[in-house]
């Protein structure tokens, strides 16, 4: 697909006509249940926790956006990678990257370990030593790429065939690129999640989650999952996510360009000990970034040096708001050994490179210069 394709049907979608009225906008469906016409002939719609046609509208696009053939559409990023997890059995394994959202991290530990689904940490950074890590009970490898919150780059088409050799499955969280910037699938992974709550909404205003599925067979298994478990996203957040992915393109390229220049700023700052971006040529995964994704996407993270409280930056901070999430419009600082990776325990969490000075930060569109100013007068209120 083109940028100029992709760009396209960012604004128009995979299905961008109303037969009924001729609306520009898919309409808001919100109805639970349908009229059913002849008894034992099965209708496109009987109940909207199988199907909707404003989320099925969204459905239709994240999969050709992300050059797959089935997608399916969640109330939050953790219930879509939940129902991905109902695809494996007791005693099946997954490998994990090392350093992952701390939520699948929990859903794993506290959840899916009672139906004896085991998991263990790898680093898939290194395709030589990473193959080593499957055994005969491995299932699946859940891919972040870059990770969070160091951003990590992992070579998505080896570890793919490495994958595949071993009989296991590639399920890629895209949720930091998006489309815009990456398409896994095109690179050999077999499922794309997504928490689309970031990047795709774009707004801070939805919670939802996305999963691509390219083989057919696997589409049917996961369809039944999805109307099993049900945890559907309702037919206004599937508007307002459409709403959203209509400004991708404007507000990655906003948001990244301004990435580039605190990475580089921070680089060189006194304050900081060390940044973590990928759009750095002093990242070690810089050239793998060139090679399988066009951009570096608008996440960074770093560590603040020692001789400044981490407590007094955050407290500091007036125009980035420190914050859980990422991913919206608003730049946000989130500190993840107390907020998102806090479900880790501490141990863990040093054995994956994620201290307690850590800082990540979800770039805005704003000003870039507002962003520099914002973060030098915090650095220097916040010395210990």
């Amino acid at each position: 697909m083109t940028k100029d394709e992709f760009e396209t049907l960012l604004v128009h979608g995979a299905c961008c006509k109303d037969d009924v009225s001729g609306a520009l906008t898919v309409p808001i469906y919100q109805t639970v249940t349908y009229r059913q016409g002849e008894l034992g002939v099965e209708p496109p719609y009987d109940y909207t926790r199988s199907a909707n046609p404003t989320r099925r509208a969204l459905e239709k696009q994240i999969a050709s956006l992300e050059e797959g053939k089935y997608g399916f559409a969640f109330s939050s990023g953790m219930a879509a990678i939940a129902a991905t997890f109902f695809l494996f059995h007791s005693g099946d394994e997954i490998l994990i990257s090392r350093d992952l959202y701390g939520g699948t991290f929990r859903l794993l530990e506290s959840h899916f370990k009672n139906f004896g689904l085991s998991w263990r940490i790898v680093d898939t950074v290194d395709p030589v030593s990473f193959e080593a890590d499957f055994s005969p009970q491995t299932r699946a490898i859940l891919l972040e790429t870059p990770t969070n919150p160091l951003l990590r780059v992992s070579d998505i088409e080896e570890v793919s065939r490495i994958a595949h050799r071993n009989g296991a499955l590639v399920i890629a969280d895209n949720t930091f690129l998006s489309p815009y910037f990456q398409r896994p699938l095109t690179l050999g992974a077999d499922i794309i999640v997504h928490s689309a709550t970031k990047y795709l909404s774009g707004h801070n205003d939805v919670l939802a989650g996305l999963v691509v599925i390219d083989d057919e067979t696997l589409a049917e298994e996961f369809l039944m999952i999805q109307k099993s478990t049900g945890g559907v996203l309702a037919p206004f957040d599937s508007y307002l996510l459409m709403r959203g992915i209509k400004t991708l393109a404007l507000r990655m390229d906003r948001a990244t360009g301004n990435a580039q220049v605190i990475a580089q700023w921070l680089s060189s700052h006194c304050a900081v000990d060390r940044v973590y971006y990928p759009g750095l040529e002093s990242d070690p995964g810089y050239e793998l970034q060139l090679k399988q994704a066009s951009g570096a996407g608008p996440l960074l993270s770093f560590d603040l040096n020692e001789k400044h409280d981490i407590k007094k930056f955050f407290a500091a901070l007036r125009v980035i708001t420190p914050a859980e999430s990422l991913g919206s419009v608003e730049s946000m600082a989130c500190h993840p050994a107390t907020m998102s990776h806090a479900s880790i325990p501490a141990e863990i969490r040093a054995e994956m490179g994620i201290s307690d000075r850590l800082v990540r930060l979800s770039v805005g569109i704003e000003s870039p210069e507002v962003i520099k100013h914002d973060l030098e007068q915090a650095f220097k209120k916040d010395r210990g």
